[in-house]
């Protein structure tokens, strides 16, 4: 994928039509501000919007190159190209270098998918273009008053980025070899010490490895809702001390007795398939039906989540300050966020990707067509799902936390 694209001599002509959609709380209010986004709509005709997100879960690269890309090129004329990477970090880095350079217009990045640290870092040093969110026809259907969706890991969102998806980490266990798994933090770590060698997490900063380890902070520091303002350093130094104590001791009970780590969320997945551990975990729901569905995991794989809740946020799209084709850029977020996507990227055998818009706030018939979807033996229901929710800590939590793990459990094992 080359990094430099030209600098198409339309991009005047499209930011002052954005110009007319920036004092617009809702596109859809009025006739001028459609009229905005139609000038929009024309002038994302025949861009090419690269789209750099991480690449490691088939079925997301499938929907975004088999299902979004042929659709937006039908719809709207644009071309969509994925751009994977390993971690979307090397690409704020590079755009950090553009920055620190003066390079302010035809980058190579239209898009990405970023979320916490990045997005953090994002903002911090004026990488991004916008505000531009709610500029988008489709942010209607939105609720931006959910503090997941309000916030990214405790910064605020200000319009600088697009939701398209939600996620909530469920325990993926197999019925017929345990039928009855333990619904707690504290009664898992104990299964783990009573069961060596049957339980492991991908090594961080893979981020479903380290959202392990935010709910082993969680548990040993009490009381989730202390850690979502400013940063007490003390307080949180003795709750991050006992969580790598604990998980220290942990290690030997591992699989492999804690030697080596699986690399990814899909090699976990595939110990527990072939039955050398008996739990795997995942951020999307409707994960394990999936894997049914595919023939990777038994018919009697089912999901939990802990009695005390299990960690929920939302991804994001955002816009680099210096991208060639922002007008693309702005349809592919408002097509992501339109109930045909969002309904196709729920689908189980598609994705099963929790929504990221409101089902309430749709049309009657859009409203069925999403109470009908398929779940899948192993998808616990959102009432269960929302019932039992916890949020992300900060980024500055969920960043020390792993620079710790490195540094007080992998390098002292």
């Amino acid at each position: 994928m080359p990094m430099h694209k030209r600098f198409l001599t339309r991009t005047t002509i499209v930011l002052l039509a954005l110009g007319l959609l920036a004092a617009a709380p809702s596109a859809r209010a009025s006739g001028a501000e459609a009229g905005a986004w139609e000038t929009v709509l024309q002038s994302a005709r025949g861009q090419t919007v690269d789209w750099f997100m991480w690449g490691g879960d088939p079925s997301v690269n499938a929907f975004v190159n088999g299902y979004a890309a042929p659709r937006v090129k039908e719809l709207f004329g644009i071309t969509l190209r994925q751009a994977p990477v390993q971690d979307i970090a090397e690409v704020v880095g590079k755009l950090v270098i553009e920055k620190q350079a003066g390079r302010t217009a035809g980058g190579g990045v239209d898009l990405m998918w970023i979320n916490g640290e990045n997005f953090r870092t994002c903002k911090k040093n004026g990488l991004l273009w916008g505000p531009f969110a709610e500029r988008l026809p489709n942010h209607v259907l939105v609720d931006w008053s959910r503090p997941a969706v309000h916030n990214d890991f405790g910064e605020p969102v200000e319009g600088l980025e697009s939701p398209w998806g939600s996620a909530q980490v469920v325990m993926i266990y197999d019925a017929a070899r345990t039928p009855q798994p333990p619904t707690t933090m504290e009664t898992f770590l104990d299964w783990v010490r009573r069961h060596p060698g049957r339980f492991a997490y991908p090594a961080p900063p893979d981020f479903t490895g380290s959202v392990f380890v935010r709910h082993v902070f969680y548990h040993v520091a009490g009381d989730v809702g202390r850690w979502q303002g400013p940063l007490n350093s003390p307080a949180f130094e003795m709750a991050a001390a006992e969580t790598y104590r604990l998980l220290r001791e942990l290690a030997p009970y591992l699989w492999r007795q804690g030697q080596t780590y699986p690399e990814s969320p899909m090699r976990l997945h595939q110990l527990f398939a072939d039955g050398e551990i008996d739990f795997s975990f995942s951020y999307h729901p409707a994960e394990a039906s999936r894997h049914i569905l595919k023939g990777l995991f038994p018919d009697t794989a089912r999901t939990f989540v802990f009695d005390e809740g299990t960690i929920a946020n939302t991804h994001f799209v955002a816009i680099p300050f210096n991208a060639a084709d922002t007008a693309g850029a702005m349809v592919v977020a408002d097509f992501l966020l339109s109930p045909e996507a969002q309904l196709k990227k729920a689908d189980p055998a598609v994705w099963g990707d929790l929504p990221a818009i409101d089902p309430a706030r749709l049309a009657p018939d859009w409203r069925a067509r999403f109470a009908q979807l398929p779940r899948g033996p192993a998808t616990l229901t959102d009432a269960e799902l929302q019932a039992r929710q916890l949020p992300e800590p900060p980024s500055e939590i969920l960043m020390r936390l792993e620079q710790g793990w490195q540094t007080e459990v992998l390098k002292r094992r």
